[in-house]
Formats: C-alpha cells, sequence, structure tokens
C-alpha cells in the first residue's frame, strides 16, 4: 500500500510542477487591412518578448498604418518573402536587439512573420512575411559570417492567400539596389490599418 503511495506521488508529481510553471503571456492577434484583403497575424509574445513588444508598440500607436508592401522577392532556393516597412524617420522607435531563432524555437516556415534589418540589432519596423518554407533565414551558428538569421515572432494565421497575391504582383525590373534590385512592387501594395484583435 505504502509503495502504491510513494508512486502515485512520483508520478503526480511532475504533473503538478508543470501545471504551476508560469506561463508567458498569450498570444496576441493582429490584423492588417491592405488594399488586397485582411492579413491575421498571430504574435507570439512568449516566445519572442522583445521582437513581439517592438511590432505591437508600433501597432498600438497606428505607426503602421498608411505604409506599403514595397518589395516581392523570389529565391532559386526557396518561394520568398513579402516586406514592408515604416520608413518616415519620425515615426521610427529606436532599433532593438536581436532575437535569433536559436533562442525563440520560432522558425521561417510559410507564413512566418519576421523583422527586416541590416547589421544585428538594427530592427526598427520593416518586417516580412515568409511564402513558403524559407529555413534558410534562421540562425545557423555553424556558418561563417553574419550566421543569426532574421528574428521570427509570429505567423500568418488566416489570409496567406492575400498574402500570395501581393506576392505575385507585378514588379518593377529596374527598381531598387543590389539584391534587391527587381524586387520592387509596382505598385506598391497599400496597408490601411494594423489593429489589434479584440
Amino acid at each position: 500500500m505504502l509503495i502504491r503511495f510513494l508512486l502515485a506521488l512520483m508520478i503526480a508529481a511532475p504533473v503538478a510542477a508543470q501545471v504551476a510553471a508560469p506561463a508567458g503571456p498569450p498570444p496576441v492577434r493582429v490584423v492588417m487591412t491592405t488594399t488586397e484583403g485582411p492579413i491575421t497575424i498571430e504574435v507570439d509574445r512568449a516566445a519572442a518578448p522583445v521582437t513581439s513588444a517592438n511590432f505591437l508598440r508600433y501597432v498600438d500607436a497606428k505607426r503602421l498604418d498608411g505604409i506599403t508592401f514595397f518589395r516581392a522577392m523570389r529565391l532559386a532556393w526557396g518561394p520568398g518573402l513579402i516586406q514592408a516597412g515604416q520608413h518616415d524617420m519620425k515615426k521610427l522607435y529606436p532599433p532593438i536587439a536581436h532575437e535569433p531563432t536559436t533562442k525563440t524555437g520560432l522558425t521561417h516556415t510559410e507564413g512566418a512573420i519576421s523583422m527586416g534589418r541590416m547589421a544585428p540589432g538594427t530592427a526598427h519596423a520593416d518586417f516580412t512575411i515568409a511564402i513558403g518554407d524559407m529555413t534558410g533565414l534562421d540562425a545557423h551558428p555553424e556558418a561563417p559570417g553574419d550566421n543569426v538569421g532574421y528574428a521570427v515572432f509570429g505567423r500568418v494565421v488566416e489570409g496567406m492567400d492575400v498574402v500570395k497575391r501581393i506576392w505575385s504582383g507585378p514588379r518593377d525590373p529596374t527598381a531598387g539596389a543590389g539584391a534587391m534590385k527587381g524586387e520592387m512592387l509596382k505598385p506598391e501594395v497599400k496597408i490601411l490599418t494594423v489593429r489589434r484583435v479584440p
């Protein structure tokens, strides 16, 4: 009888500890209303607290209203992505610390939303949405050079048809500099509003 009691305690203890463990903040859903239709994003505040807080700060201040999806990247090794951003310097907050996918556990699978950046730690308000799986954009510590990838902070849960329609739009063959040449959408797709789902 005592042995059964002790075994029951041993089995129940990990479960109790699991239940008692504090959970991170719940995800937040955000609707991006574009001229091509709505896109709903689920922002993962628990996995990527720094990056998600930055994005939601722009959302709550309405500093993403009126920006555009201006880029549609198509790659030889993967489908690609679309990119939007706030380029009015007066509406930019200071850059944020980089949260690599090795830290967050998130990855660039289809619909992943992540921050655009130059060097790590320079992200402001540009973001991309992956078309198809783009895990080459994850952090790869074993690789040489800038190997920390891009910071995923959520994913599209509704409206991938809209994302793909934007990605399939016409591009200017001569616009854009360097690696971005030929990737500029013409016309750009306007984001009318970005709001938290009540």
